[in-house]
């Protein structure tokens, strides 16, 4: 038995994939946020209204009260040089330098991001005895922001300050303003909030004053503003350079920040770090989980068409192999299958199959299983009643039962085609051949349920063993439909209980004894699958986490030779990228993509989305067409993504959690209706599909 305690399966998972979404939501919004794809504050409104006239008369500082306004100018023959934007990594050295070369101190309005991403630059400003000032966090303009925003543009912008330096200043220079006249409109009302808060408003002198009689000069930080700044220096009409605050003889504006805001400060250049860091990581994750699917749908195809091309070409040299007619042993594990039972073994003594031995274990069924079973009089049917032991158990007693070479394993949910028995076991007559898995289709597909579950089906694992088939490294036998040499089986020690995934989990052991496993896609089985979303989730739980176990057990299948390495190699690989990797990344693939839609180009999020759907499409229509199935059912294909998708990725999250927790689950049993029968379908295939296979 495994070592893992059977218990519950854990729930806290739940908060945690909740609180990962909500981290990612979260760095999605503020990532958006200071890029201004969310609450946009790009563009500076158009004046509505004149700045007041006390306050036009040209002067470039300015304070608003209550009751009046205060304006102020450099004196004759004083200069202060001011710098926007950055810190920029390349032009605020040089900046520093330049002022350094003359012993010129100047005030640096800063962007609160690029303040958070450049600490060090923000202390060699005020080590260098510069002065700093607010240009927002992100430049938004703050006429055109919402409340919320323009609160948070200078909010952000003091914690990076005092995480970044150490202080807080008391000057703002408002983005997309020059000289005080431009404060109009809504700036002025931007300008009077922000005064309310205790800033002191610096705008610059218009472009016609000259430098002698006083300026406050205003340059961005780039090349034409090095080449500015360094032209002004040079002007012998100016006596004094110097900084804002100094020359209007205000105290230095910048003071110690208190503690718990310099410990904030730290904490949000962590968080924007950490968030840039994430959202660009996760960028790029998005393109790859999009390229690994086109890529996978892709083999998908690809593999398929060689399979037909190798089903339809005789290749010389081949050896033509006997047909098979030996006797077969069906084994049909049964636990409470009573809605079902009749229909699968009455379908398997309609086979076209000359000499049958029918075993059901009945599993300790509650219902009446057992004696339905015992009432079809046919002497090729036998009933063994066992304690409810297991599938694997159940299994087990069977095979002491077999009386043949070669044995059949059936679900009691599913119903067989009359040629399905004979094609099953045409592969054996090959002498490597240790199992064949056949071609399982949904029975009852008459909800969107089952349509989604037969697309499933037709697209994913028929499609996928086709691949296998090809690669010559099948990873399951399903149970539903499956053959096996009798000497392969008892070689390796009959079926396992070690993991929930029995199929997988013998398939992969008969890869590492050396047998080789096939697929004959033209033995049908119909079966029934779950009818409700609770019920599928239980048995997808399973099969996932069971697949996982099984994955575990046979991982040094990698590094062995033969069969079992090229099998590990290749199948191991595939699981673990598309069926395990990709599903976790795909809710957060979903947030950036609906971020996208919402915030961002929604065409192009849309165009790209209506791309891969084309892609499936085409997929849908392919792999449909070589199962001889009709290609109506494929409008619910859209609909799949949406959400059938959704509860199958969040089964491989919940799959690998319990199972990095040593978990171990309990077998979920699934509530029968008896509708594997093709008949009962809406649209009931012909006889000749029935009697002929569906094989391309």
């Amino acid at each position: 038995m495994s070592r893992h305690a059977i218990r519950r399966p854990p729930r806290g998972h739940w908060a945690l994939l909740l609180l990962v979404l909500t981290v990612v939501i979260t760095a999605l919004a503020f990532e958006g946020w200071t890029t201004h794809e969310v609450d946009s504050a790009r563009s500076k409104r158009p004046c509505s209204t004149p700045i007041p006239r006390e306050a036009d008369n040209g002067s470039p500082v300015l304070r608003i009260g209550d009751d009046r306004i205060e304006t102020v100018r450099m004196p004759a023959g004083t200069a202060a040089l001011t710098f926007d934007g950055g810190p920029d990594p390349e032009w605020t050295p040089r900046v520093l330098g330049l002022l350094r070369k003359y012993h010129v101190k100047a005030t640096f309005f800063v962007h609160g991001s690029r303040a958070a991403r450049h600490p060090a630059l923000m202390r060699r400003i005020l080590d260098e005895g510069h002065e700093i000032g607010s240009y927002t966090y992100t430049g938004g303009d703050l006429g055109a922001a919402s409340p919320l925003r323009a609160r948070m543009e200078l909010s952000l912008t003091q914690t990076a300050l005092a995480g970044t330096a150490g202080v807080n200043t008391r000057l703002l220079r408002l983005p997309h303003t020059t000289a005080a006249d431009t404060l109009c409109g809504a700036e002025w009302t931007a300008a009077e909030r922000a005064s309310s808060q205790g800033y002191l408003l610096v705008a610059a002198d218009r472009k016609s004053r000259k430098p002698w009689q006083g300026v406050v000069t205003q340059y961005s930080q780039t090349d034409l503003g090095y080449r500015e700044a360094e032209a002004l220096l040079r002007d012998r009409t100016v006596r004094r350079f110097t900084t804002v605050s100094e020359g209007i003889g205000h105290p230095f504006p910048n003071t110690r920040a208190p503690l718990p805001q310099r410990l904030a400060g730290t904490g949000l250049i962590w968080a924007q770090r950490l968030g840039h860091t994430f959202t660009t990581v996760m960028a790029w994750a998005l393109g790859v989980a999009g390229a690994l699917s086109v890529v996978r749908l892709l083999m998908l195809v690809v593999f398929a068409r060689a399979h037909v091309r190798r089903l339809h070409r005789f290749r010389p040299g081949t050896p033509r192999l006997r047909p098979v007619t030996e006797p077969v042993t069906v084994l049909v594990p049964a636990y409470n299958e009573e809605a079902g039972i009749a229909a699968t073994v009455h379908s398997l003594l309609a086979s076209s199959h000359p000499d049958l031995q029918i075993v059901v274990i009945d599993d300790g069924s509650t219902d009446s299983t057992a004696a339905i079973a015992e009432s079809i009089d046919d002497p090729r049917v036998r009933v063994v009643r066992q304690p409810n032991g297991g599938k694997p158990r159940a299994l087990n007693t069977g095979l002491a039962y077999t009386r043949h070479d070669i044995v059949v394993m059936v679900d009691a949910d599913t119903v067989f085609e009359p040629e399905a028995l004979t094609r099953l076991v045409q592969p054996l007559a090959h002498p490597a051949v240790g199992a064949v898995s056949g071609n399982t289709k949904v029975g009852n597909r008459r909800r969107l349920l089952g349509r989604w579950q037969h697309l499933e089906y037709v697209i994913g694992f028929n499609l996928d063993r086709r691949m296998f088939e090809v690669l010559e490294c099948m990873p399951t036998v399903p149970g539903a439909i499956g053959a096996f040499r009798r000497e392969a089986l008892m070689g390796i020690g009959g079926v396992s209980q070690d993991t929930l995934a029995e199929d997988t989990d013998l398939t992969m052991a008969l890869w590492r004894a050396g047998w080789r496993v096939v697929y004959e896609q033209s033995a049908v089985a119909w079966t029934e699958v779950p009818g409700s979303l609770g019920q599928l989730w239980r048995q997808r739980y399973r099969w996932c986490y069971g697949t996982l176990q099984s994955m575990w057990k046979h991982r040094r299948s990698v590094f062995e030779m033969g069969p079992a390495g090229r099998f590990g190699r290749r199948a191991l690989s595939y699981l673990l990228l598309f069926q395990i990797l990709l599903p976790l990344f795909a809710p957060v693939v979903d947030v950036f993509a609906l971020y996208g839609v919402l915030f961002r180009d929604p065409t192009q999020a849309i165009l790209v989305w209506l791309g891969c759907l084309f892609v499936q499409m085409l997929t849908a229509a392919y792999a449909l067409r070589l199962d001889r199935e009709k290609l109506s059912v494929m409008w619910v294909l859209p609909l799949q993504l949406f959400v059938y998708r959704q509860l199958l990725y969040l089964v491989v999250i919940q799959s690998v959690i319990t199972a990095l927790l040593g978990t171990r689950l309990k077998w979920h049993s699934m509530a029968r209706t008896g509708t594997a029968d093709p008949y009962l379908l809406e649209e009931a295939p012909s006889p000749g599909l029935l009697t002929k296979g569906v094989g391309p």
